[in-house]
């Protein structure tokens, strides 16, 4: 956005119309010795020399429109997002909006949400999204208060596959402190034993909410029909933290019976953007809704008989409820899933299976090139999406050290937060990787094996 400021003229008058004369005047309550403080500033610069200096230091960074190519994924991913996703979000009237809390002048940011809305429940196959939250991991958690306020407390068990991304799993502890929650089952020691199978052993009549992932952590994909199954056998509920690239390929969680479906919008047309902002996506059951946090607009008809569109329960629940509302959260990552919503309306449901189908093939194509180098292999032999598991020769650490020098960013050290196993890199491929940069990641591979 561009700074426009304000001339002397309009200056004069806005100090008339408020009854002062000067600047001067206008703060003579603030203290005389702090109201014009000499800062510590270097001389001011002209425009020209701005622009030059930071220019000079914006080269100093590395990017992946040039610099590098890209294989890290592990919750934030690189994919193409087209130019005009972010010339809708810089329209003024969406850039400069934060909430709706006046929403009978708000209609344009109201249907944003709404249009937003009902693409997430078409993505997820649920029933009701709310606006959104602020990424991936605080969506999980949000999952899990909605679960304990659905019991009224009385259960108090949440069981979470190690599968689940190891941020989700932190930012859900840190949720759940003065809970009383007893959190079960993600033992990151447990990786390689832990399956299905053990994830229902733990579920019983105490269990609240199971929590895994799709595709998990380390790619894989797995039909969560028969957890879910078991879980609801126990009355217990189930919620799938998913990829939306993902599911426009694979079976839908809501298919499998999952009773909330969450996860990060990231992939959905926002930029890497050095870690943020990103958008948690929140889905739910309509016989959840009034558990489930965060702002709802819905539509009716206004008083002319036109289509209109209003914010639905949320001042009850999160506002005047207070000390008994599920969460704190009222607002929401408006601008993020604007660009969700825009993203998905331009590349549309076949655009949006390409994408996935693209991403499918590339990263299966450089699977399997990597895993014939000799002292490399996959880890795991489970189907997967657009992430796998890699086994390497060397400590993954020296291995991304080599693939920077080529300029490769190479994948997550998984040895960082599962000790069982290190010496592992968790692969990323996208639509953006050309088969000649997987070809280059396999080759500048193999010379660490001679190293």
């Amino acid at each position: 956005m561009n700074y426009i400021p304000i001339s002397p003229k309009e200056r004069e008058a806005m100090l008339a119309a408020i009854g002062v004369k000067s600047t001067e005047e206008l703060f003579r309550d603030v203290p005389k010795k702090h109201r014009f403080p000499k800062l510590d500033l270097p001389p001011a610069l002209t425009e020209m020399e701005a622009a030059a200096e930071l220019e000079e230091l914006a080269a100093s960074n590395e990017n992946l429109r040039g610099d590098l190519v890209s294989f890290l994924g592990a919750g934030a991913y690189n994919h193409y997002i087209p130019s005009v996703v972010d010339h809708i979000l810089r329209r003024g009237e969406f850039y400069t909006a934060y909430t709706p809390y006046q929403p009978e002048i708000s209609q344009g940011t109201l249907q944003a949400i709404f249009e937003y809305q009902s693409l997430m429940c078409a993505l997820t196959g649920m029933e009701v999204s709310n606006a959104s939250h602020y990424d991936g991991a605080t969506a999980v958690a949000e999952a899990v208060s909605m679960a304990y306020a659905q019991f009224r407390g009385k259960r108090t068990k949440v069981v979470i596959s190690p599968a689940v991304h190891p941020q989700y799993r932190e930012t859900l502890r840190t949720y759940a402190q003065g809970m009383g929650l007893q959190l079960t089952g993600d033992d990151p020691s447990d990786v390689l034993i832990s399956n299905l199978d053990s994830l229902i052993s733990l579920i019983d009549a105490n269990t609240a909410l199971v929590i895994v992932q799709y595709p998990d952590f380390f790619g894989r994909i797995y039909d969560y029909t028969s957890l879910i199954e078991a879980a609801h056998a126990q009355g217990t509920l189930v919620c799938v933290a998913a990829n939306p690239t993902a599911l426009a390929l694979l079976k839908t969680p809501g298919e499998m019976g999952a009773d909330i479906v969450v996860g990060e919008g990231q992939p959905l047309g926002i930029p890497l953007a050095y870690g943020g902002p990103y958008l948690g996506f929140f889905t739910t059951r309509k016989q959840y809704i009034h558990k489930m946090a965060g702002r709802l607009v819905g539509e009716t008809i206004d008083n002319r008989g036109q289509r209109a569109y209003v914010l639905t329960l949320t001042a009850r629940e999160q506002h005047i409820k207070r000390e008994r509302a599920t969460s704190n959260i009222c607002s929401n990552q408006g601008l993020m899933a604007l660009a969700a919503a825009v993203y998905l309306s331009l590349v549309g449901k076949r655009g949006l299976r390409q994408v996935a189908e693209l991403c499918y093939q590339r990263a299966h194509y450089a699977a399997d090139q990597l895993g014939k180098i000799k002292g490399y292999g996959l880890q795991f032999p489970a189907p997967f999406f657009h992430e796998f598991v890699l086994r390497c020769p060397q400590p993954a650490a020296e291995i991304n050290e080599h693939l920077l020098e080529h300029g490769i960013l190479g994948g997550y050290d998984l040895g960082q937060d599962y000790p069982a196993l290190n010496n592992h890199l968790l692969i990323a491929v996208t639509e953006m990787n050309s088969k000649e940069e997987i070809d280059a990641l396999v080759e500048v591979l193999s010379e660490v094996e001679h190293d």
